[in-house]
């Protein structure tokens, strides 16, 4: 790619950017939030054109107008979000769209075994998506690429909802198909697995190309420095809080979705002050439910969930209402999952958002405008929040700033507990590393964080304590400074196998 340049309107989200793939390596594509890494990802696979610039392959130039000129190419992105259709079979998907609609199953189904002996992959052709895990997903997206003939594979943030091992194997695969000759483009925010599986490492930083490293020469802390253009401290610190007392107890804790399907079955557990109680599991295990239970938004068939007062009484929280909740005085705040749907109103600013939290406290129709335009004011100056000002609409900056009002807004009403759901899930090391400081100052002023989040080594590193779910049911409690990621891993796959991980 030689002079790459991408505006959408007034921002320039990749400026002349150059940047070199070879056969036969992996290639990681590395920078904050925001610099222009999936952009220019989209430009090679098709979904955007460059307004300036070239493109080549094999020395000669290439011209890409669709996903399906970037097939030809031998070009193919397997996305964040995949693009399945749940009721079809792996060979299905893999096929689909292929040989203007004619399906010789059969004969794909060959054709995709040929491909997983090659590589390493482990699927079944003729299974449902639908009864697949988030890895064989990921797996078939994978082989529908290779199927096309693809020899230039881009992969964005593929390790992001995958255990250990699931990574593990994963990169086995990329290795296989690098030393096959295929060459690799991997989008990711994880440092360790950067110095893991790349030879090179390629930097962005806001729009602009700042260089490529070979990997075996490289560390962590100089990547960092480099995708930010300053140093940064990559220590999480883990303080010990004086005299932690429990404040929320969970006792067989079971709840069930509209289809009669158990969420959570039988979850009892505790969390104390000063402590962040961190939340494992595989994507779907019923993280969400845990929160949403504990917080009002999600009903609980069975079970008791008790706040613990400053007077030391206990609360039953089970069958109450946010408001109801709030009234009664718990100092629960929530930081969800879907930050703009469940969070935030996009279309306001942060002031709006702030008095989301106060609007109530105003007297008849009039609401007090003083109080949540100087707590935004605040957290935009704290947290440095990207925005032209408090007024500007939240749902136009990037994820990493509408993450820091949501947190920031939540965190000044002084909760007794704070709920985050993948409070860094998408975000840039700079801006991660301010969310776990935040969180880390609210357990040493005796709140109760329950963090749940995907990333092992910042679960292990941040967390006192790690509670691990396993497709609903408690799998077990460990210690976050002596667990092990093989040992939480086993756990999440296994219900309640605590004693097989620490054989």
């Amino acid at each position: 790619m030689r002079g790459i340049t991408k505006r959408f309107g007034q921002v320039v989200a990749n400026d002349s950017i150059s940047l070199k793939l070879f056969r036969g390596e992996i290639l990681a594509l590395l920078g904050e939030n925001g610099s222009g890494k999936t952009t220019l990802m989209n430009m090679l696979s098709g979904i955007y054109q460059p307004d300036e610039g070239e493109i080549f392959k094999d020395g000669a130039p290439i011209y890409i107008h669709s996903p399906r000129e970037a097939y030809d190419y031998g070009i193919g992105m397997i996305h964040q979000h995949y693009k399945l259709i749940e009721v079809f079979t792996a060979a299905q998907n893999i096929i689909l769209g292929l040989n203007d609609g004619k399906m010789d199953i059969r004969a794909a189904e060959k054709k995709v075994k040929e491909i997983c002996d090659r590589y390493g992959f482990d699927i079944d052709p003729s299974r449902k998506v639908y009864d697949m895990s988030v890895s064989q997903k990921q797996t078939i997206e994978i082989v529908k690429m290779l199927y096309r003939g693809a020899d230039i594979l881009i992969l964005d943030e593929p390790t992001a909802v995958l255990t250990p091992q699931e990574t593990r194997k994963l990169f086995t695969v990329l290795k296989n198909m690098k030393n096959d000759g295929k060459a690799i483009v991997i989008i990711t925010h994880k440092l360790h697995e950067v110095m893991e599986v790349s030879d090179k490492v390629a930097v962005l930083r806001k729009g602009q190309y700042i260089g490529t490293v070979n990997t075996s020469e490289t560390d962590p802390q100089a990547l960092t420095d480099m995708m930010v253009g300053h140093a940064v401290t990559l220590n999480i610190d883990r303080p010990l809080y004086p005299e932690p007392k429990k404040k929320l107890i969970v006792e067989n804790l079971t709840c069930v979705d509209e289809e009669g399907i158990k969420k959570l079955d039988g979850v009892s557990f505790f969390a104390n002050t000063g402590e962040i109680l961190g939340v494992a599991g595989i994507s779907g295990s019923g993280q969400k439910e845990l929160l949403e239970a504990m917080t009002g938004l999600y009903p609980v068939k069975e079970g008791s969930i008790r706040f613990i007062n400053g007077d030391g009484n206990e609360v039953e929280l089970v069958g109450m209402s946010p408001k109801k909740i709030r009234a009664t005085g718990v100092g629960m705040a929530f930081v969800p999952e879907d930050r703009l749907g469940m969070g935030l109103v996009g279309s306001m600013g942060m002031s709006g958002n702030m008095m989301l939290r106060s609007w109530k406290n105003g007297k008849g129709a009039l609401l007090k405008k003083k109080e949540p335009e100087e707590l935004a004011t605040r957290v935009w100056k704290e947290l440095e929040v990207v925005t032209p000002d408090v007024n500007y609409p939240v749902r136009r900056l990037s994820g990493g700033n509408v993450q820091k009002v949501l947190v920031g807004r939540e965190i000044a009403i002084g909760p007794e507990v704070l709920l985050t759901a993948y409070a860094v899930r998408g975000l840039d090391i700079n801006t991660s590393y301010t969310i776990y400081n935040l969180l880390t100052e609210q357990k040493m002023k005796g709140v109760a964080v329950i963090y749940v989040g995907e990333d092992l080594d910042v679960l292990i590193e941040l967390c006192d304590r790690i509670l691990v779910l396993c497709d609903g049911k408690l799998s077990g409690v460990v210690d976050g400074r002596s667990a092990s990621k093989e040992e939480i891993g086993l756990m999440m796959t296994h219900i309640g196998n605590k004693e097989a991980a620490d054989e």
